[in-house]
């Protein structure tokens, strides 16, 4: 490795009692979160199983009656005295790692907490039409039986469909179907003015539709969305690639996994899914559908990942370093939330033996903790070290700039392992605030197809190297940086995670045209807070805010371009 990708040297830093607290939090972890999550996620399982009790005819007459209620409750606000509409939804509930410290102004709240239900799952139409709150766990529970699955499933089960669609939602199918908003047919979006409107991409409320995903809710309420089904087997075939040599060699078997280089798309799987362990070794996974028949073939191996006290996905995966390539079959369902109980590999360090085998088989039933109740009981000094000292970002970059990528995380943060997850880019009729490059389509690149450009998920989540040894490493700063390489290599950030960007940079890296002009034009300035002080990070007043945007509207942002 050169000089220019090695990592950097760092001084030793001296440790004070916020690092002892966060070594032994796994303390509160096993006596207070995972007691309460497994509560929680049984309640939430007994409220999911009373809604499947109930017809699709009763979930939409009580869905109509909800938007009512939001309807009259926007109607009720006075502009001049009630301040900004957020969700009544506590700050700490967000899955995401970034605080949701806009909602320490003062706000009008929205309770949208009843939006939690599977209104229809039409098969003639292959579409499911859900309400914002119901989760991914949720609906793979409800289709996956009947053979049909979400196009994009997220990994994780607490992850909602609102979420996934103001803001950003991937998966080891994204590289056939786009980002989980891609996959979005149509929105149901209750707007400033309390008008319930529906948005697809070729009805009146076109631009509105193509302005939604990434908007973090700042253009209106969500209150369903109509998502394309597809069929779907009962069993993952999984093939496990062992990839070894420098990073750039790492992300170029990623690439040859799931893009062949003869444009044969008979070659190209279902799922698809990198992990890079180190600056030397890597697995490739690649999964196609199979029926039951198949998998339970003699000489087949079925592996039930999702027993408690299987061991950890990502760590069975690597694995294939030392017995080499290996195919095995998952249920379909299971595969889905494949990396679920141990939250990707931050249960390594939320429960340092979380992963041993006499952890997993007395109590790994109780994983995983709820990433909200994780926040709740984390104080300020917690939340700043986490800021600090911890990396969980993902990096959208083109398909080809990975080994790029990988070769700059490892020399600014040295986090592994990295996971790797391709995704479609579409080049759609109206710009949307993430873009492919121009001209894309004439660089013939391994990857890319006519309408679309092929990018990668490189996801950032675990403590930096420097920080496991002891020395100094600034997280902020190394989160400044990233954000600069992704603006200079047209890459992108999802507003989920903690973001440094100032409000220039931010409409730099981002396409605010549509956004802007959808904003004017369904009155959401002045209702809905912008998506940039949404995700700015720090603590904002109602005033710092109104007087922030309204110099935003004056400058028209324009400066940036």
């Amino acid at each position: 490795m050169s000089d220019l990708q090695a990592p950097l040297v760092r001084p030793k830093r001296k440790k004070t009692w916020v690092d002892y607290f966060v070594k032994f939090r796994w303390i509160i972890v096993i006596f207070v979160v995972l007691p309460i999550s497994a509560t929680l996620y049984f309640l939430i399982y007994l409220g999911d199983m009373w809604s499947e009790s109930k017809s699709y005819e009763k979930r939409r007459k009580e869905h109509d009656q909800n938007v009512m209620k939001v309807i009259k409750r926007l109607k009720e606000r006075d502009a001049a005295k009630d301040g900004l509409v957020c969700t009544a939804r506590k700050p700490w509930i967000a899955v995401g790692m970034r605080n949701v410290d806009y909602k320490r102004a003062r706000h009008f709240e929205v309770d949208l907490g009843e939006f939690r239900n599977i209104l229809e799952i039409n098969k003639e139409k292959m579409i499911a039409r859900v309400e914002p709150l119901v989760n991914m766990g949720q609906i793979s529970r409800a289709t996956v039986p009947m053979n049909l699955s979400l196009a994009v499933v997220a990994e994780l089960d607490d992850l909602t469909v609102g979420g996934l669609i103001n803001g950003y939602g991937i998966e080891g199918s994204s590289h056939l179907y786009g980002l989980f908003a891609d996959t979005v047919e149509a929105y149901e979006i209750v707007l400033a003015g309390g008008e319930l409107v529906r948005a697809t991409k070729d009805n009146e409320y076109s631009d509105l539709f193509y302005a939604i995903p990434w908007s973090q809710g700042t253009l209106g309420l969500l209150v369903a969305a109509e998502i394309r089904l597809i069929p779907v087997k009962e069993y993952m075939r999984l093939t496990y690639i062992p990839v070894k040599g420098d990073l750039q060699t790492l992300a170029q078997g990623y690439i040859d996994s799931f893009a062949p280089k003869d444009g044969d798309k008979s070659k190209i799987p279902d799922f698809v899914e990198g992990m890079v362990y180190n600056p030397t070794e890597g697995v490739m996974m690649v999964g196609t559908y199979a029926s039951k028949e198949e998998a339970k073939k003699k000489g087949n191996k079925i592996n039930n990942v999702g027993w408690w006290f299987k061991p950890w996905f990502y760590q069975h995966a690597q694995t294939a370093l030392k017995k080499g390539q290996f195919v095995e079959y998952i249920p379909t369902r299971e595969y889905y939330h494949r990396h679920t109980r141990c939250l990707y590999w931050e249960g390594k360090l939320i429960l340092p033996f979380g992963d041993q085998f006499w952890f997993r088989f007395l109590f790994g039933w109780l994983m995983p903790p709820k990433v909200s109740l994780l926040k709740a009981t984390q104080g300020e000094a917690i939340r700043n070290y986490y800021h600090d000292m911890h990396v969980i970002q993902d990096m959208l970059v083109p398909l080809y700039k990975v080994g790029d990528a990988l070769e700059w995380v490892h020399r600014e943060m040295e986090v592994y392992p990295i996971w790797l997850c391709p995704h479609k880019l579409f080049r759609s009729p109206i710009k949307q605030q993430i873009y492919p490059e121009p001209g894309f389509e004439y660089e013939n690149r391994q990857g890319d197809t006519e309408d679309a450009q092929m990018y990668t998920d490189v996801g950032v989540y675990y403590a930096p190297g420097p920080v496991l040894r002891g020395e100094e490493f600034d997280g902020s700063e190394a989160v400044r940086k990233m954000e600069k390489w992704l603006i200079e290599n047209h890459g992108f950030q999802p507003q989920y995670a903690v973001s440094e960007l100032d409000e220039k940079s931010f409409w730099r890296m981002f396409d605010g045209d549509l956004y802007e002009h959808c904003r004017k034009k369904y009155r959401a300035v002045g209702t809905f807070m912008s998506v940039y002080y949404k995700s700015k990070k720090g603590r904002k007043t109602e005033k710092e805010v109104r007087e922030a945007e309204q110099a935003h509207l004056e400058t028209a942002y324009a400066e940036a371009d």
